[in-house]
């Protein structure tokens, strides 16, 4: 296959197992051994799960640890618009010629074996994070965390799980507790665990496996506080107070995930300027990203173009809760989602702080849910609903009808993805 593009090998990738998402570790382990087990050579790992604020909290402590000097691999999935932002080496994203001989050499090795694509891919991350120096690894759980292809790692320096939620049912359990179960399957024995902001059923959980496996907990509420005061940021723990600007990423929940940011970076002795730039220079696209640029932005003219990838209920409420702290302004949302999803509790919390909806199919998505079903469920929850076909044609239908308001792109990093590559 030399001389094919990433694409093409990714492409056939996708043919080697029949299910996108089949949650087990046995074919994981039979492709890493086939290339000498990289997970054992890796820089030290901090591996991160959780329903909600994984990434977030993920681009804070790499702005942390960037900032004290530290070379950093960072994981994370899905991509948005290009495989390549999956895969972050030693600080750069992963070149087109480096990922096509890690995915050649992968698709090699596993010799026509039976294995899902993101099985494979993290494998071939794996591989890359082993081969190349750095001073850390960011590892990003793609679903769940007890059978996740990241959970691989036997001795992690710091596992994290970030606020635990309903999400991903038919393959995580019904119950928050089960859900949390999954999600704790990462806690390894005697490493330290942050926990981020939870239910208690979920806590409780959590909780119980650390202590089994004698892994000491850094909880949110308990060990490491974090709140605002006067427009900034306060965090203290038993090293002390911490008086911080407030996050760059917007909105409240991000108050949360940099505090188990900070957490993790003063676990690892960061001083309070890495801190500051945890909080002040992490970059995390579509989470209520403020489009500046390009042709989407042309088209709404004065208008203000937001996006944003999240897809559950939990987001729904974050993103509620970031509007209703914006300044006040007639806002319009469009919104497309996989038919996975709960909508309606996903939609119900922004009912509030919007002003319409206008419904729209994923593009090349085969889940996604129709328009006209996002817009029947839209109209059920109080929103004023519309069917566009495309996220251009609701746009120029909103800019023409309501001139000079707020846009927000929402409802799926699927979505969120196919926008960057058009706004590109």
């Amino acid at each position: 296959m030399t001389g094919v593009s990433s694409d093409v090998i990714l492409e056939r990738m996708m043919a080697l197992h029949p299910k996108v998402i089949d949650l087990t570790l046995d074919r994981v382990w039979r492709l890493l051994e086939a290339l000498g087990n990289p997970q054992n050579d890796m820089p030290p790992v901090i591996h991160i799960a959780g329903t909600n604020g994984k990434g977030s909290t993920q681009a804070m402590i790499r702005a942390g640890l960037e900032a004290m000097g530290k070379k950093v691999h960072a994981y994370t999935s899905p991509h948005l618009a290009r495989f390549h932002e999956r895969i972050r080496l030693a600080g750069e994203l992963i070149s087109e010629p480096a990922l096509t001989a890690l995915l050649d050499e992968c698709y090699a090795r596993n010799d026509g074996g039976n294995i899902t694509y993101f099985e494979i891919t993290t494998c071939a991350a794996l591989l890359a994070f082993a081969r190349t120096p750095a001073d850390y690894t960011l590892l990003e759980v793609g679903l769940g965390g007890r059978l996740d292809a990241t959970n691989v790692i036997d001795q992690p320096a710091l596992t994290i799980i970030t606020p635990v939620d309903i999400d991903h049912q038919q393959f995580l359990g019904e119950t928050l507790a089960e859900i949390a179960g999954e999600k704790a399957g990462i806690i390894k024995r005697g490493v330290p665990v942050i926990v981020g902001p939870q239910k208690d059923e979920g806590l409780d959980v959590i909780e119980a496996r650390a202590e089994r496996l004698g892994a000491p907990v850094l909880a949110y509420g308990q060990h490491w506080h974090v709140s605002t005061e006067n427009g900034r940021l306060i965090y203290q723990d038993e090293r002390g107070l911490l008086d911080l600007p407030l996050p760059n990423l917007p909105g409240p929940h991000q108050i949360t995930n940099a505090g188990a940011a900070l957490a993790a970076l003063r676990h690892l002795g960061a001083d309070e300027a890495a801190c500051e730039a945890a909080v002040t220079q992490a970059f995390w696209p579509a989470r209520m990203q403020r489009l500046k640029t390009g042709p989407l932005v042309e088209i709404a003219g004065e208008a203000e173009l937001w996006l944003d990838g999240g897809h559950n209920p939990a987001a729904g409420d974050a993103i509620a809760a970031t509007l209703a702290q914006m300044p006040k302004r007639e806002t319009h949302l469009i919104c497309g989602m996989l038919n996975t999803k709960d909508i309606a509790g996903y939609l119900r919390p922004m009912a509030a702080y919007a002003d319409s909806l206008s419904a729209v199919s994923i593009p090349g998505e085969a889940n996604t849910l129709p328009a006209e079903t996002t817009a029947e469920v839209a109209a059920k929850v109080g929103l004023t609903a519309h069917i566009a076909e495309d996220v251009e044609q609701a746009l120029r239908r909103i800019i023409d009808t309501h001139g000079n308001v707020r846009v927000l792109i929402c409802g799926s990093l699927y979505l969120a993805g196919q926008v960057l590559k058009q706004n590109g």
